[in-house]
């Protein structure tokens, strides 16, 4: 094991970054009834207020030496050292966060090493088998290398398809109000020049006014303004979805609400649905999640994408049923569908990267398997449930903080 890991002196603000700060510090700001300071181990301070006087602040052990102390002018000596036992707590588990994190690198790696034995001794192998085969080792050699290149230009299709599908379907949604604007502005400025008219006629002004028919011109000029202006609002909610769903404006990780990725995937995804399928959301209030919101979109899209696709094959109209809640241990997201559903044969092949249940050329097959490689990435469980000719039901699970 790394002893950078697991022998070393931690430091306070490796420990707690500012965000955490701003969350403890209130805290016990309020518990104990006003000043509080946490400092690190030189008496630098971190958060809040520190008094002067040495014996308002308390070290913050977690070995051997301080790494901090947390001080306070007002709060009682019992509540403060109630406040640093709590803090102390808080800071180990941290450590201990940080340690399985470092752990679990530590295994991949070395599960990683354990593959590169094994290629080894697989190239050994290759090569005893070249002596014996000859020019045909030449030949299979030549066609590998021409499937792994095949393999990775499909593997860039099926990255390229969706983002494809969504500018088809923005394209699409964003011309029905464009149309009616350009319309609208169009009939608006005959209008103007009914106006226009007008003035050369003010002699005769309520006889040309009757018949220029200038009432109805103000009312409905009034109406072509207000559908415009719906119109520009609706391109910008679709340009707002788009850039939510792709992702561009946050940072590689954060906390999520994954019910806003459902909404803006749903959102997404129902410019693209056929009049016979039908896209229903129900979600539950769902704690926030440390993830990498981008590729989450990317895994809702995929599975809603293969459900609708499910759907369309049985060849009946059908519903997408999305849904989210809390369960033990983390969040639960399902996306069930009365599509043709999946044979037992068919469900054990699932996540194999370019198996695909739908007809040659109608699929690359690398929907469900890139689906599992996010939802593996955030620790968290992909299920299949399926019966052929009735439906597919996807249970998404992600673990959370406890």
């Amino acid at each position: 094991m790394s002893e950078l890991a697991f022998d070393r002196q931690w430091r306070l603000d490796e420990l707690l970054d500012a965000a955490a700060l701003e969350r403890i510090g209130p805290a016990l700001a309020e518990l104990f009834g006003g000043e509080v300071g946490i400092l690190d181990a030189e008496g630098g301070l971190l958060w809040g207020h520190a008094p002067d006087a040495a014996e308002r602040r308390l070290p913050l052990i977690l070995e051997l030496e301080a790494i901090g102390y947390l001080a306070s002018g007002t709060a009682a000596q019992p509540a403060l050292h109630g406040g640093r036992e709590l803090l102390i707590a808080i800071l180990r588990a941290q450590v201990r966060y940080k340690m399985a994190a470092t752990l679990h690198v530590e295994a991949v790696a070395e599960d990683y090493e354990s593959l590169q034995r094994s290629h080894a001794r697989l190239l050994e192998s290759e090569a005893r088998y070249r002596k014996l085969a000859g020019e045909l080792e030449i030949r299979v050699k030549s066609q590998l290398l021409e499937l792994e290149e095949r393999q990775q230009m499909l593997y860039q299709a099926e990255k390229l398809a969706s983002v494809g599908q969504l500018a088809a379907g923005m394209a699409h949604e964003i011309n029905n109000p464009l149309g009616f604007i350009g319309s609208n502005l169009s009939t608006f400025k005959s209008y103007l020049e009914k106006f226009a008219a007008l003035k050369g006629r003010l002699a005769h002004a309520e006889n040309a006014w009757r018949e220029l028919d200038l009432d109805f011109i103000l009312a409905d000029g009034f109406d072509l303004l207000t559908d415009s202006a719906s119109g520009i609002e609706r391109i910008a909610r679709l340009v707002a979805d788009l850039k939510s769903f792709s992702n561009v404006d946050r940072a590689s990780e954060e906390y999520a609400d994954l019910n806003t990725c459902l909404q803006h995937v749903a959102s997404v995804m129902s410019s693209q649905l056929p009049p016979t399928i039908k896209l229903s959301l129900e979600l539950g209030p769902l704690p926030k999640l440390v993830c990498l919101p981008g590729h989450l979109n990317q895994l809702f899209f995929n599975v809603m994408r293969n459900a609708v696709q499910a759907i369309q094959d049985a060849g009946r109209p059908g519903e997408v049923r999305v849904s989210s809640g809390r369960v033990d241990g983390g969040i639960e997201i399902r996306i069930a569908d009365d599509g043709k559903g999946m044979s037992r044969e068919q469900r054990e092949h699932a996540f194999e990267p370019f198996f695909t249940t739908r007809g040659v050329g109608a699929g690359a097959g690398l929907g469900l398997s890139t689906a599992r490689n996010i939802v593996l990435a955030h620790s968290g469980r992909i299920d299949i449930a399926s019966t052929a000719g009735v439906g597919t039901t996807v249970r998404l699970f992600f673990p959370t903080a406890q």
